[in-house]
């Protein structure tokens, strides 16, 4: 699956990226450039530093070196929520909604950090607001409209997934970090989240996605990248680095 670049400048450029915690080193000498509307899959063994990576992207981590630019804007110093604003959004490997909101206020929230309203999810929204709108077009567009007055923690994990997705759709996310979206989710689940992410990119969106189900990878990335402990090992097209020699040893005992 590949989009069109629209754009000379990427969507993501590191350069030289590192981080260390406790004398220990983390993530050292990445550099990789990630043109818009790529669908970036990242792998690599546990330990690799694949979610660390993802966690400097985002700016829960400050690097140790390097720079991170986001589509030409130098993000040193800027806070997760700045990212957001910026159109940077992220899913984790645990579930983050609220769940003792409803699955449209989650929504919602999300869509009133974008447009600057009020956080304050006790106050009763007005129907038509802008938030509003815009949070029940990310549930529908996802497929949960139906359940939009549901406690969002009696969900489905795969349909908590699939809300996590409508909160970046929300907040008109460009550039989505993924971080093992199919983990914990049902094998009969991970079809219809599959489908969906790949949706979310076709409509011009960059995807950078941690995920273990090669399958899943493989299927929706046009790029594959690598990491080793805490080293880029390879990146190129799915068939190539799937072939290389040295990321099947990184995967020694691990099925490609």
């Amino acid at each position: 699956m590949t989009s069109i670049v629209e754009s000379q400048v990427p969507a993501l450029h590191v350069s030289g990226l590192g981080f260390h915690a406790g004398g220990v080193q983390i993530l050292a000498d990445v550099d990789i450039d990630v043109p818009r509307g790529a669908f970036v899959g990242i792998i690599g063994p546990n330990g690799a530093g694949k979610t660390t990576f993802l966690n400097l992207l985002s700016g829960l981590l400050i690097p140790s070196a390097g720079a991170i630019e986001l589509e030409g804007r130098n993000l040193a110093g800027t806070a997760p929520s700045q990212r957001s604003q910026f159109g940077l959004g992220r899913t984790f490997q645990t579930s983050s909604i609220f769940g003792a909101l409803s699955v449209f206020e989650n929504a919602r929230l999300s869509a009133q950090a974008r447009f600057g309203g009020s956080a304050k999810f006790w106050r009763r929204p007005r129907p038509l607001d802008e938030a509003s709108v815009a949070a029940r077009d990310a549930l529908t567009m996802v497929g949960l409209a139906e359940m939009a007055e549901r406690p969002s923690g009696a969900l489905s994990h795969g349909d908590k997934r699939k809300l996590e997705l409508a909160i970046l759709v929300a907040a008109e996310a460009k550039i989505l970090l993924l971080d093992e979206p199919m983990a914990g989710v049902n094998s009969e689940d991970v079809p219809m989240l599959t489908e969906l992410i790949g949706r979310l990119h076709g409509e011009g969106r960059t995807v950078l996605m941690v995920e273990h189900h090669m399958a899943v990878v493989v299927g929706l990335a046009d790029t594959i990248t690598v990491f080793d402990s805490g080293r880029l090992l390879a990146m190129g097209d799915p068939q190539t680095v799937i072939a290389n020699v040295d990321v099947q040893r990184a995967y020694l005992g691990q099925p490609l």
